[in-house]
C-alpha cells in the first residue's frame, strides 16, 4: 500500500470515527497488545521452533502463541512469533518470500565458474521432495527460486543467499545443487534475514532475553516503553496487502461471522480487484479479519447494496465494538 493512499484512507476514518471503542494499534494497553502482537524473534541455534514458542508464552505468561515458518534446530534468524489471536493472521505471512543466507561445503574443490553457472540453472521454478524429518506428506512439489546468489567462496565452502518460495528446503536446495556439480554438498549453517515484509536489516530482530527484560520491567515498573518496542502490533503482517475500512456499525457483525456489504464500507484503495485477498480493518485501522474481495472497486463505488467481500479468517474478538445489527 503506497504511503498517499495509507494517509488517505487514515484521514477519511479520522473524520468519522467513534472515539468511545477500540484503540489505534500503536495505542493499544498491553493487555490488548499482547492479544493482538507479533515478536520478530532472532531464534538461536539448538532449541526447535515450538520450543522457542513455548519459551515466549511463558515469559509472557500467555496461554496462545504460534509461529510462521519452522526453522531447524540448528538455524538461527527471524522467527515471527504471533500473540493470542495475531496467530490467526500469520497466514499472510506465507504469501511472501523468505531469504536465508547458507553456508555450503562442498564435498571436493570445484571451479568457481562452474559453481556460478549451476547455481544459475537452480533459479526459477524446481522440483522439491521433503526430506524424511519433515513435518509434511513426502510427495513432489514445485517451489520458486528467485534469487541463489553465490556472497563468497573460500575453498571448498560456499556463502550463499538464497530469496525463494516459503515452503523450500533449503538444506535439500543445496544437496542437489552438490548433485548437479557432481562433488556433492553440505549444509553447514543457515540463518533466515526474510519472511515476507519482514526484514532482519530494516526491523530488527528481538532476542529471548530482551523478551525477558522488557516484560519484567513492565511487570515492576510499569514501564511499557520496552515491551513495545518487542512486541508489534498485528497489522504490521498486512503491509502490501490491500485494504478496505468499514463502519464501526458493522464491525460487531462482521466478529459475529457475517459478510461485509456495501453499505458498510468507508473506504478502499484504488484499484481493488475480484477475487483479492484483503485486510478488513476499522476506522482506528485494527485488523477485524482477512477477507476476499467479491467485487472490483469500481462496482462496490457504484452500487449501494450486495456483498462486497466475504470474510475468510476473523482475527478481532466479538464484543470489541457495540452491537449495531438486529
Amino acid at each position: 500500500m503506497s504511503s498517499n493512499r495509507l494517509g488517505e484512507l487514515i484521514r477519511i476514518a479520522d473524520e468519522v470515527t467513534n472515539k468511545k471503542f477500540g484503540y489505534p494499534p500503536h495505542d493499544r494497553p498491553i493487555k490488548e497488545l499482547l492479544n493482538y502482537g507479533i515478536i520478530l524473534l532472532d531464534k538461536p541455534g539448538g532449541p526447535t521452533s515450538h520450543e522457542v514458542v513455548a519459551w515466549v508464552k511463558r515469559i509472557l505468561e500467555l496461554e496462545k502463541a504460534g509461529h510462521s515458518g519452522t526453522l531447524d534446530p540448528g538455524a538461527t534468524g527471524l522467527l515471527p512469533i504471533g500473540l493470542g489471536d495475531a496467530t490467526k493472521a500469520l497466514s499472510v505471512l506465507l504469501l511472501g518470500p523468505k531469504e536465508y543466507y547458507a553456508i555450503a561445503r562442498l564435498h571436493s574443490s570445484d571451479d568457481h565458474t562452474n559453481i556460478i553457472n549451476v547455481l544459475a540453472e537452480f533459479v526459477g521454478e524446481i522440483y522439491q521432495r521433503p526430506p524424511q524429518r519433515s513435518s509434511v506428506k513426502r510427495s513432489t512439489r514445485v517451489r520458486t527460486i528467485y534469487k541463489l546468489d553465490l556472497v563468497e567462496q573460500k575453498d571448498n565452502n560456499l556463502l550463499l543467499r538464497i530469496l525463494c518460495q516459503a515452503g523450500t528446503y533449503v538444506r535439500k536446495l543445496i544437496y542437489d545443487i552438490g548433485e548437479v556439480l557432481g562433488s556433492g554438498a553440505t549444509m553447514f549453517e543457515l540463518r533466515r534475514t526474510r519472511v515476507s515484509n519482514f526484514r532482519e536489516e530494516t526491523n530488527g530482530l528481538v532476542r529471548l532475553h530482551d523478551v525477558v527484560d522488557a516484560f519484567e520491567t513492565y511487570k515492576e515498573k510499569g514501564e511499557d516503553k520496552l515491551l513495545r518496542k518487542v512486541v508489534i502490533p498485528v497489522e504490521e503482517c498486512l503491509n502490501g496487502i490491500s485494504a478496505i475500512v468499514v463502519k464501526d456499525s458493522a464491525v460487531d457483525a462482521i466478529c459475529h461471522g457475517a459478510q461485509l456489504a456495501v453499505p458498510g464500507i468507508v473506504a478502499f484503495e484504488k484499484g481493488l480487484d475480484e477475487q483479492e485477498l484483503v485486510g478488513i480493518y476499522t476506522l482506528k485501522w485494527e485488523l477485524i479479519a482477512l477477507g476476499q474481495t467479491l467485487m472490483k472497486g469500481d462496482v462496490i463505488k457504484e452500487n449501494t447494496k450486495g456483498i462486497a467481500c466475504s470474510t475468510k479468517r476473523l482475527i478481532m474478538r466479538p464484543g470489541t465494538y457495540p452491537r449495531g445489527w438486529k
